[in-house]
Order: structure tokens, then sequence, then C-alpha cells
């Protein structure tokens, strides 16, 4: 089982990582704490999964579930990103351009509902629609109307900042 957990870790844990960042608006030290809890749990019930959907499917509802019991734990729904400490003289203007639009990028995705907010992490890690209607117990044309109208949600907090 261990050899077999060991492929499973490699081949899922980046995507496990990002969606956590989106969780937990970008702060990377808490993501990899939840990541860790993934895998922890992925360990102790892989005996269980019973291979009715894919392995990264049945991941991916830990994750959220995971993140979510994480986010619902702090602040009842919201998690805001600790201010840097690091010395920004050092750091590169494009590299800031950079970091500010993320983080408003997940800003932005904080402000989404819960339902939202699953959806547009998953469609940002590249899941097919059909498999995020999967995790999330939707339609697939429920999942397609619901992406189009977050992506709008998401275009104009952006644009209009927060």
């Amino acid at each position: 089982m261990s050899q077999q957990f060991t492929q499973i870790y490699q081949d899922h844990y980046d995507k496990v990582h990002r969606l956590c960042l989106g969780y937990v608006n970008g702060d990377e030290m808490v993501a990899k704490d939840l990541a860790q809890d993934v895998f922890i749990k992925v360990w102790e019930h892989l005996d269980q999964f019973k291979q009715k959907s894919s392995i990264g499917t049945w991941i991916y509802r830990i994750t959220v579930n995971t993140c979510l019991l994480f986010i619902r734990k702090n602040k009842k729904g919201s998690y805001s990103l600790p201010d840097s400490q690091e010395d920004e003289t050092n750091v590169a203007e494009e590299e800031k351009a950079h970091q500010n639009r993320l983080k408003q990028m997940y800003a932005c995705i904080q402000q989404l509902k819960e339902t939202e907010r699953i959806i547009i992490l998953l469609v940002l890690e590249g899941l097919p629609q059909k498999e995020i209607a999967d995790i999330t117990g939707h339609s697939h044309q429920n999942i397609r109307v619901m992406v189009h109208r977050i992506k709008e949600k998401l275009t104009k907090c952006v644009t209009n900042g927060i």
C-alpha cells in the first residue's frame, strides 16, 4: 500500500496544494499544512476507496472538505492573508505587480459563495466540467452555467477593484 500511496502523492500533491492555496488566500504555509492533512486522510482511508469515481475525484473531494472545515473553524468562512513581513524593497517591481494581481484575484475568489469558490478553484485547476459536476454533485449543465456566472463575477470584481 505504501508504494501505491507514494505514487498517488506524487501524482496529486501539486494539484491539491494549489487548490488549498485558493482557499487560504495564497498563504503558502497554511496551504502546505492543509495539503498534508489531505494526504493523511487519503492514507488513512485509501483502503475504503471504492473506485466509483477516479482517485483524483476522490482526492479532490477530500481536499475541498478539508479546506472548508479549516475555513469554517477560522473566522467562520473567511480567511485573510497575513501581512507580509519580508523586505519589499528587494522585490522586483514586476514580481510585486504579479503578487498584487494574485492577491486581488484571491481576494475576489474569497468573496464568492462557498459553492462558487469550490467550482472556480477546480476550474482553475484544469478539471473538466463533467468531473467538477461529479465532485460537487451538480449536473453538468448546471456547472456550465455556474462557471459562466462565476467568471463574470470575478471579472467585475478584478476590473472594479475590491
